[in-house]
């Protein structure tokens, strides 16, 4: 198993560029629009990296392993990761240049995107979202007077 001790953005960039010139070339499911473009990861509680890549053919959401434990799947498996937002489902990939990996799809394929900034700035609210903390609900107190405000409040 290939562990990363630095960011494997760098090497998914590369990865994906030549998958991208490859085996996805020309394929109906690939938007032109869209550029091979992976955000900076960042190591997670566990201590594996998680990021965004935007394709052609997809917006994903990837876990690779690095410092912690690393469940060994077969490919094709699921596994539930835990973020401060919620738990998400992912299904195990390998790549050879990869190793094996972590997949969540967030748009496959990625035809409603016009352009590739608009399936940047997509992929950076996901990145944002998906390390930000749940929202609270708001105390008893507080909804009783929004309520009071609105003249609902008995």
């Amino acid at each position: 198993m290939k562990v990363w001790s630095a960011d494997p953005a760098p090497a998914l960039q590369q990865a994906f560029a030549v998958i991208a010139a490859t085996r996805m070339a020309g394929l109906a499911i690939c938007n032109p629009a869209l550029l091979v473009e992976v955000l900076p990861f960042r190591r997670t509680a566990e201590g594996h990296w998680a990021g965004l890549t935007i394709t052609p053919w997809a917006i994903n959401l990837l876990c690779l392993p690095g410092e912690g434990d690393w469940p060994q799947l077969a490919a094709g498996s699921k596994h539930d990761w835990h973020f401060p937002s919620g738990v998400y489902e992912f299904i195990v990939a390998e790549e050879a240049s990869l190793g094996s990996y972590h997949l969540c799809s967030l748009f496959s394929p990625a035809l409603e995107f016009a352009s590739h900034e608009q399936a940047r700035l997509t992929a950076l609210a996901a990145d944002e979202a998906l390390f930000a903390a749940p929202l609270a609900a708001p105390a008893p107190q507080a909804l009783a007077g929004r309520r009071a405000f609105l003249g609902l409040a008995r």
